[in-house]
């Protein structure tokens, strides 16, 4: 079942000589529970795509539907709310608040949205995170890949729809980075997680299920 679907994006920046067009003609599906990753080269318009898909910003024109939905038909507040629980992104930069416990920005979207915690989830969140006893550390008490664990926590607590993640291990060496990406699939295999995965690094992109390649705008392989 198609759980994501994109049709005919564009989306350009600035204006005569220097304009870019970021996206051309971008179409494309992802199944629910599917493993995807995007690669494309610096400038290919791979973090623009997951941008849109996150809705994070807009196209010129073009559609995308999340269950169905035309998620660019709401009102800007309600497309806000829209973000925060159905749609989980990730980025290269960790983004944790700095005087919250690891617990506290973890469950801080649900705390947001007045929710009751699930502490069986969260128990389970951080076992499979590996950050078990860490609950009242500080970011600035973690390493970089612990860091990266709590943002993907505070990406999972909510059980979004879709997961984005934007090049997520650009700052990690090479343990952390395979030790996250075992993340992934483990939440992927696990909980049904559908997962979209931005990366330049092949050896990455080749541990997703189906790989899209993105140059100069547009899809070249999917």
């Amino acid at each position: 079942m198609k759980i994501l679907e994109a049709e005919h994006l564009v989306k350009t920046y600035g204006k005569g000589e220097t304009q870019i067009r970021a996206l051309d003609d971008v179409s494309l599906s992802v199944e629910s529970g599917e493993f995807v990753a995007v690669v494309g080269s610096s400038g290919s318009g791979k973090s623009t795509l997951i941008h849109i898909l996150g809705t994070v910003d807009r196209p010129d024109s073009g559609k995308v539907y999340l269950n169905g939905q035309d998620v660019f038909a709401q009102s800007s507040e309600k497309l806000a709310i829209f973000r925060r629980r159905r749609v989980g992104i990730i980025y290269q930069f960790y983004n944790l608040l700095s005087r919250l416990t690891v617990e506290e920005n973890i469950l801080l979207p649900a705390l947001l949205d007045d929710r009751k915690i699930d502490r069986q989830y969260f128990n389970e969140m951080l076992e499979i995170l590996g950050l078990q006893g860490r609950e009242r550390d500080l970011p600035r008490q973690l390493s970089g890949g612990q860091q990266q664990r709590v943002a993907i926590g505070r990406t999972l607590i909510n059980n979004p729809d879709v997961v984005l993640a934007d090049e997520p291990t650009g700052n990690l060496d090479v343990r952390n980075t395979q030790e996250i990406m075992e993340l992934f699939k483990r939440s992927n295999k696990k909980y049904g997680q559908t997962i979209i995965l931005i990366t330049h690094d092949e050896h990455i992109a080749m541990q997703a299920d189906r790989i899209i390649a993105i140059e100069d705008g547009r899809i070249v392989n999917s």
